[in-house]
């Protein structure tokens, strides 16, 4: 195996194609010269063997240093081991990012080309976004540096594709910190389980509506009074929308089933469901049902069909998704030959991100001086993607008070072919807004849905259903 100044011989080689364009309102660009090193003088005449007992010393390359970076940079600086050096930090505002913690032979920039025509092994993203980001990383892998990212979006959107790139590099794209933070759960995916054959992910992925639902259930207080709590916590951002309406959590489903199931799915093809009608009075009825509420991710691969949403479910209480409180993340996989395993941790903040993110570079530099990385075709299924689980349902409306409202109700639901389980009503409320709840026996999402339209549109109706599938 050659040497590393070999390899950066090989790299400068690789970049005399010119970079790659980005925003520069984001990193604005500045002219960089590359010098490159005649072959004869970079290569050592009587180069040491790379091996686990002599790792190589590699190169790294932040780009970021935002929460998350600096306590990457802070956890690198503790480390006694010496074969990760960070000798790059890239950011805007770059002289006002300084630290004199930082070793002042680390070169900072605010220039992506810099990083790309520099020695760097590695190159971590940490900026986030999608145009900026992705033409960073395709530069680096193109330049055949290895990559760590923590970007979901990134990765939900082009992950086959960059992996696909990396490999024809012969380097590595890892990304463990995209989903839940510093819950391994990427990790064991990719290597962990790979010996399995998974079918089945499920998991609470948000930390931000698990803190609300959770609020809701523990003080029984309104869906708006938890989200204030939640932004006044820094749980939530002051527009919660990609949170409360499921757009994090797809994306996130979208990763899992890309490292575990061995899928291509965009997270626009995944149907995501909002978590803001559930109120308080939903947990009441849930807790007669000996239940909760969680915003729940699931996707079953079935034959050519992946089955996947996300959106406020029932679950259980004494189940795993219903002892998960304030903003925990779970991961629950299903294998043909291991069957269930549970992840389970802090899925937020810079330390736990942080910690997945030094992992991650962990695993390149093993995987460096465990020899070169075979160059291969990798393969994802495209499956057609489908919301059409069969599931119990819990319908809870809120009508004005007449006679005749359950046997209309139950004409529409018969009319489908769809069995009542029970009906539900506490007394106490106004007979002006009186909510009432309908569970039903298993059916399919396109059989309920005809049916609520039909509900909805009745003259008692006052709002439209709420619908939750109930997950046993």
């Amino acid at each position: 195996m050659p040497d590393k100044a070999a390899r950066c011989v090989a790299r400068l080689q690789l970049r005399a194609d010119p970079g790659p364009t980005y925003d520069k309102k984001e990193f604005p660009s500045g002219e960089q010269t590359l010098h490159k090193t005649p072959p004869e003088q970079a290569l050592d005449a009587n180069p040491t063997p790379l091996s686990r007992d002599n790792p190589p010393v590699l190169s790294v390359a932040l780009v970021g240093f935002g929460t998350v970076g600096s306590a990457v940079v802070k956890i690198l600086s503790a480390r006694n081991d010496s074969f990760l050096r960070l000798t790059h930090i890239c950011n805007r505002n770059v002289e006002r990012k300084k630290q004199l913690w930082i070793p002042s032979d680390v070169v900072w920039t605010d220039d992506f080309q810099t990083i790309l025509n520099s020695d760097a092994d590695i190159v971590v993203e940490l900026i986030g976004g999608l145009t900026a980001a992705e033409e960073l990383v395709r530069g680096a892998l193109n330049a055949g540096k290895s990559v760590v990212t923590a970007n979901k979006q990134l990765i939900a959107r082009h992950g086959p594709d960059l992996l696909q790139l990396a490999s024809a590099n012969g380097c590595q794209l890892e990304f463990g910190a995209s989903v839940a933070g510093g819950v391994p759960v990427l990790p064991a995916l990719r290597t962990g389980l790979c010996g399995d054959r998974l079918h089945g992910i499920a998991g609470i992925l948000n930390g931000t509506c698990n803190y609300i639902l959770s609020r809701i259930e523990t003080a029984r207080v309104p869906f708006s009074e938890a989200l204030e709590e939640a932004q006044a916590r820094g749980y939530a951002e002051a527009d919660a929308s990609e949170d409360l309406d499921g757009g994090d959590a797809r994306a996130k489903l979208s990763i899992l089933a890309l490292a575990g199931l061995q899928v291509r799915v965009s997270p626009t093809d995944i149907r995501a469901r909002t978590i803001r009608p559930v109120d308080a009075v939903d947990f009441d009825y849930a807790a007669e049902l000996g239940c909760t509420i969680r915003q729940i991710s699931r996707a079953d691969l079935k034959g050519t069909t992946l089955f996947a949403d996300v959106g406020p479910s029932l679950v259980p209480t004494d189940s795993p998704f219903g002892r998960v409180q304030r903003n925990l993340n779970l991961v629950l996989t299903s294998g043909e030959y291991g069957g269930d395993m549970a992840f389970l941790g802090a899925g937020a903040g810079g330390d736990p991100t942080a910690v997945a993110v030094v992992s991650d570079l962990m695993a390149v530099a093993e995987s460096f001086a465990a020899g070169p990385r075979p160059r291969r075709a990798l393969k994802f299924a495209s499956p057609k993607v489908s919301c059409d689980f069969e599931t119990p349902w819990y319908l809870r409306l809120v009508v004005k008070d007449q006679p005749g409202i359950i046997a209309n109700l139950a004409a529409i639901l018969s009319a489908h072919k769809l069995n009542i389980d029970a009906v539900l009503q506490k007394p106490g409320f106004d007979k002006g807004a009186l909510p009432f709840v309908i569970t039903l026996e298993p059916c399919r999402d396109t059989q309920l849905h005809p049916a609520l339209q039909e509900m909805s549109a009745l003259p008692f109706a006052l709002r439209p259903c709420l619908c939750l599938p109930i997950l046993r």
